[in-house]
C-alpha cells in the first residue's frame, strides 16, 4: 500500500510519494520509489502510482507511448491512456491508479476511465490518499510551498494511515 499526493501552487507541481509496500499486514519494503520523471520529446513529466507495483510500471510505459505520439499534449495522452484501460481486456485487469503533470495539468488517471482534474489544486491516491488529500487541502491556504503542503500532507497521512510511511519520493515541475 502506499500513498501518492500531487500539489500545484503558484508556477510549481509537486508529487510526492511514500516508500512502503506492503504485503497483508507485513512491511516489506520502506524505501520503494513511486514516483517518476519521464522525459518524452524533450518535455518532462511527472507520475506517481499506487497499487500494484507491476501494473503502474506497465501503465507508464503505456503511458509514454501516448506521450511520444501527442507530444506536448498530457490531456489527450492522459485521455487516450485512459481509453485503452477502460476497454483492452488485458489492461482492464490492471490495479494502480496514477497522478501525472507537465507542471501545467495535474490528472489523476483510473481503470474505470477517468482522467480526473483536481478541484482545489490537491489530489491524493492510495491507501493514505485521503488523509493526504485533507491535509493538503487544509495547508493550501497557508503560506507555504507546493512542496512544503505535500511534505506536510504526506507526514500527517504517515502518522494516521499503518500503509503509508515518511520515506518519501518527492519531484517538483514549474510551469511558465
Amino acid at each position: 500500500m502506499t500513498t501518492i499526493i500531487g500539489v500545484r501552487k503558484g508556477d510549481e507541481v509537486v508529487i510526492a510519494g511514500d516508500g512502503q509496500v506492503s504485503v497483508g499486514q507485513t512491511v516489506m519494503k520502506g524505501t520503494a520509489t513511486k514516483v517518476r520523471r519521464l522525459t518524452v520529446g524533450g518535455s518532462d513529466v511527472i507520475c506517481g502510482f499506487a497499487g500494484s507495483t507491476a501494473d503502474a510500471f506497465t501503465l507508464l510505459e503505456r503511458l509514454e507511448k501516448k506521450l511520444e505520439a501527442t507530444p506536448g499534449q498530457l490531456a489527450r495522452a492522459s485521455v487516450e491512456l485512459a481509453k485503452d484501460w477502460r476497454t483492452d481486456k488485458y489492461l482492464q485487469k490492471l490495479e494502480a491508479m496514477l497522478i501525472v503533470t507537465d507542471g501545467k495539468d495535474l490528472f489523476v488517471i483510473t481503470g474505470a476511465g477517468d482522467v480526473l482534474e483536481p478541484e482545489f489544486d490537491v489530489t491524493a491516491i492510495g491507501s493514505g490518499g485521503n488523509y493526504a488529500l485533507a491535509a493538503g487541502r487544509a495547508l493550501m491556504d497557508m503560506d507555504f510551498s507546493a512542496e512544503e503542503i505535500a511534505r506536510r500532507a504526506m507526514a500527517i497521512a504517515a502518522d494516521i494511515c499503518v500503509y503509508t510511511n515518511g520515506n518519501l519520493t518527492v519531484e517538483t515541475i514549474k510551469h511558465d
